[in-house]
Formats: C-alpha cells, structure tokens, sequence
C-alpha cells in the first residue's frame, strides 16, 4: 500500500511537472521571438534605412558600433563604438549596447569627428539651400565665415537663427572691409582711415565681439582694404586681443609682395600678442614656385619667438577670385601691368573664367580662348574684360558679383608642402557653386591626397580636418570624439571617398561619405538631406 502511494506521488510530479514545462516553453519561446523582432527594429544593417526612421525621442540614445575611431586628436585609429543623446557624445570605446538604444553598424567603417571648415563662404546659400549638401557631402559640419574681410554683423546673423533652420554650424569673424564700409562708405574706403574712423571701427569691432565674433578677418589684398595701413589693422587686432580673440587674414599680398605681407601678419602676431592665421596660405607668383619651404621657415622662426601663427589651406592649384586681384599695382588699364599678370601670376590656357555677367557666353572659356575669340592677347583681353565688368556694374548697381576667375597660379609641390606643415589646417575657402572646392574640397584631400598620394596618414589629415581647426579658432567642445562633446561625426569610408566636382560641373556630389550628423541628428546620409536642420549659430562666449 505504501508503494502504491509513493508511485502514485511519483505520477503526480511527473503529470504536474509536464503541465508547468508545456506554458513554460511557450512563454519563453514567445518572448525571444519579440526581443528578436525588437532587436531586428533597433538594428541598422544598411545605413541606407536610416533617413526613412524619423528623429529620435528625448532622452532615446544611439549607439554607432562596429567602428573605426579616428577621435580627431592625431591619435592612431582604435575600433570600438560611440554613444550619442541629444547633441552631445555620451561615450566612447569598448562599449556594449544599452537596452532601447537604436544601434547603427558602422561596418567597420571610420567615424570621425565633424569636419570644420576654418575659411568658407557657404552661409549665402543657407536661405535657398538649408540642407547644407555643399558642405556635409563632403563632411562638413562647422563652417567659419565672414572671411576675406567681408563679414555680416552679429545681429544679423542672430536674426538669420531665429527665422531660419539649417543644416550644419555656423561661427563668424568680424570683417575689416565692413567695418570701413560701414564707417567710412562704401565708395570712399581707397584711402587709409583717419584716426576718428579708426576709433569708431573698433567701437564696433568690440561691439560685435561682445556678441560672440570668433575675431577679426581681413582681406588685405582686395581694394576695400588695401589702402589700409599697418598702423590701422593692428588698432582694430588690439582690440581682439582685448577679447582674447584671433585674426585672420588673406594677407596683403599671395604674389609678388609676399614676403611683405608675411612679414606684417607676423608683425602683427608680435604687437598685439594674438594667435594670428594665414588664409589659404600659397605661392601665386610663377618666379617664385618651389619656394614653401622657404615660407615654411619664416614661419617657423616666428613660432619660435613666440608669435602663434598657423594658416589654413585648399587643395587645389587654382584659386576662384576678381580679375582685378591680378594686378597688384591697382593699374587696370596698363597693358605692363596686364602682361605681369599673365606672364608670372596666373596662366591664361589654364585659368577659366566661371562667370562674367556683361557677356554670359564668356563663362566656362579660359582666358586664352577668348582672347583668340576676340583677336587680342591674352593681357589685352584681360585689361577689356575688367572694363566691360566695371561699366556693367555701374550699370546694374544692384548685380551682386558680375565676374570670377578660377586662376591658375600655384605649384602642386608647394601646395604639398604646406599642407604637410604641422600647423597648417585644411579648408575650402568655397561656396555653394562656381570652383569645384565647394563641394569637394575635403573629400580631395581624403582621396587624392591621402589615399593615394599618402602625403600623411588619415589621423593626420583627419586632425588637421577637425581637432586641429578647432585648436586654431577656439572652437571649444567640437573637433574631438569624446565624452560630453558636441555630437559632430561623420562615417566615411577611407577606400572609397572621393571628390566628383570639377569647374565643368561644380556641385558633382562627393562619394564615400556615409552619413554625418550635426549636434546629435542624422543630417546626410548616402549622397541625400535628411531633411533635419539641427545647426547652431556658434558664438565665442567672453
């Protein structure tokens, strides 16, 4: 009877056992079925499905796996994975996903910080074209404006923020050319300024710094400035100082007064105490090509004595700017002056005029050829095409621009070796059109220079892309992948970026950009807008 009960037990364990096992099996079942398809959901495999999910909720982070880090700082590439929240980088290294995080895999794949372009002139397009493809296809996601001496106030582009929404960042230096437009007129700057000008130009200089301008530019070699003297620019650089600021400045002379114009911006560096930046730093004189190593000394030798000049630089031979600024004497109607420029500051078969509003049918034709189309030498045609420019904007005093020049007037080995030079930042110096560097500056460096001319290596390049150009402008909190940064990055693949833009077609697309955010948000992503427009306006904080 005894062993009839324990039998009897035994069945009733094995029947209840049964029966717990069989919804056991099926809840579990269930549950990884969901955590799969939950996981499948959060999981990116093709960076392609991205731009169709819509902005994260707050508070949601992301998770950028599987990654190569160049972290912007020169450091070698580590592989590992970032975390980003709102606008800012959570982590970064050997990290695990968090439950409900979205997950991206980068593929293996680079990511590197936002590119920052210290010398651009994309914000004119900003209005039209807020999606910023100009620049974030080819990685950008600062740029650095009021350039070249040309600037807008800081009012304005307060104002801009506050009705507008775009793309990437912007920052501002505060330009030395509206600053005498403003004060002395527009049509009365080709003369040096009197000492009441001057002190009202660094009232509102300090102004504008007192809103957040990054410091003061100038455009020396332009007739705004040129009639500027020494004496002026370094009472305007005083009072950046005042603010900690920098200057920056396409200096007085790219050609035949080039040591000079070296020789002030030093000068300049030496009196005022401020960091001081070459823009587009080249040799555009033909007799003086092979020579950046010397250049390169110079400003060595100013480092050394405790002067912090650095410079910027574009990776093409051939610059976009007025036909006037080929004569260095301000002589536009000497034939003398007209043969200097074409003999020894630009080559006429190589340099294409990209626009020229008297006569349309002139744009996209080198200086050669319409000289052969007209029946002139090449300087003759060069001093009439600056005379039909000047009657037509008299003419159409509201044009805007009415001509450009893609010159070419530098040597590949020169531009090299600048940008080898470990102070020396990259940048575009471009706009949303006409030279090719608008759209592809960035990338050509990316490709033609590195990957297959392997002038550095990619941390290096990438450094000089981002934490570099940050270091140089005082940009805080960008350039650099790291903990509590702004969420700038962008994922490239090395083997593959590349450059399409040419003169001929000037907004070609550059590939092998994957995706790039800005403060946080997915803004490009396999040659497409996202359609998000989470740029800032950049303000330098007193």
């Amino acid at each position: 009877m005894f062993d009839n009960f324990i039998d009897n037990q035994q069945r009733m364990k094995k029947f209840s056992f049964r029966s717990f096992l069989q919804p056991l099996l099926i809840i579990t079942i269930y549950l990884l079925t969901t955590l799969t398809a939950i996981n499948a959901h959060n999981k990116i495999d093709q960076p392609k499905d991205f731009n169709k999910s819509q902005p994260l909720d707050a508070g949601i982070s992301t998770f950028i796996k599987n990654v190569w880090i160049i972290d912007g700082t020169g450091a070698v590439p580590f592989f590992g994975a970032v975390r980003i929240e709102g606008n800012k980088i959570l982590a970064v290294g050997n990290l695990t996903p968090l439950k409900g995080e979205r997950v991206i895999d980068g593929r293996q794949q680079y990511i590197t910080p936002g590119f920052i372009d210290s010398h651009s002139h994309h914000f004119g397009s900003l209005k039209k074209e807020p999606q910023s493809i100009a620049m974030t296809n080819q990685g950008i996601t600062t740029i650095l404006i009021g350039q070249d001496g040309d600037s807008y106030p800081m009012d304005t582009l307060q104002a801009f923020f506050a009705k507008n929404k775009v793309a990437v960042n912007v920052a501002s230096y505060t330009g030395h050319s509206s600053l005498r437009e403003k004060i002395m007129g527009r049509n009365n700057v080709f003369r040096a300024a009197s000492l009441s000008e001057v002190d009202k130009m660094k009232k509102t200089l300090a102004a504008d710094l007192q809103k957040g301008s990054f410091g003061l530019s100038t455009g020396l070699e332009y007739e705004s400035a040129f009639y500027s003297s020494k004496e002026e620019v370094i009472a305007l650089a005083q009072v950046a100082a005042d603010f900690k600021r920098g200057y920056i400045s396409h200096i007085r002379s790219e050609d035949i007064q080039l040591k000079d114009a070296i020789d002030e911006i030093i000068e300049i560096g030496k009196r005022t105490g401020i960091p001081v930046k070459l823009s587009h730093i080249k040799i555009a004189n033909k007799n003086d090509w092979g020579k950046a190593k010397q250049v390169i000394q110079t400003l060595d030798s100013a480092r050394k004595a405790g002067i912090d000049i650095t410079a910027d630089i574009y990776p093409y031979t051939f610059w976009n700017s007025t036909l006037r600024i080929l004569f260095p004497d301000k002589k536009f109607t000497s034939l003398k002056s007209a043969e200097l420029a074409t003999q020894q500051l630009f080559d006429p078969e190589e340099s294409v005029l990209v626009r020229f509003a008297p006569f349309p049918s002139y744009a996209g034709k080198t200086i050669a050829a319409i000289a052969k189309e007209r029946n002139e030498s090449a300087p003759a045609t060069l001093i009439q095409l600056i005379k039909m420019a000047e009657a037509y904007k008299k003419a159409n005093p509201g044009a805007g621009s009415v001509e450009a020049l893609a010159g070419k007037s530098m040597l590949e080995a020169d531009m090299i070796d600048f940008m080898r030079w470990e102070h020396a930042n990259f940048c575009s110096d471009g706009a949303a059109g006409g030279h090719p560097r608008g759209y592809g500056a960035f990338t050509r460096i990316l490709g033609k220079y590195i990957r297959e001319q392997k002038i550095l290596s990619l941390a290096e390049a990438i450094h000089k892309m981002t934490g570099l150009t940050a270091k140089h402008l005082q940009i805080e909190n960008r350039g650099v992948i790291a903990a509590g940064n702004f969420a700038d990055l962008v994922l490239l693949n090395p083997d593959i970026v590349e450059d399409h833009a040419t003169i001929e077609n000037s907004k070609a697309l550059s590939t092998g950009i994957k995706m790039v955010w800005v403060n946080g948000e997915l803004v490009y992503q396999n040659q497409n807008a996202t359609n998000q427009f989470p740029g800032v306006l950049i303000r330098k904080r007193l």
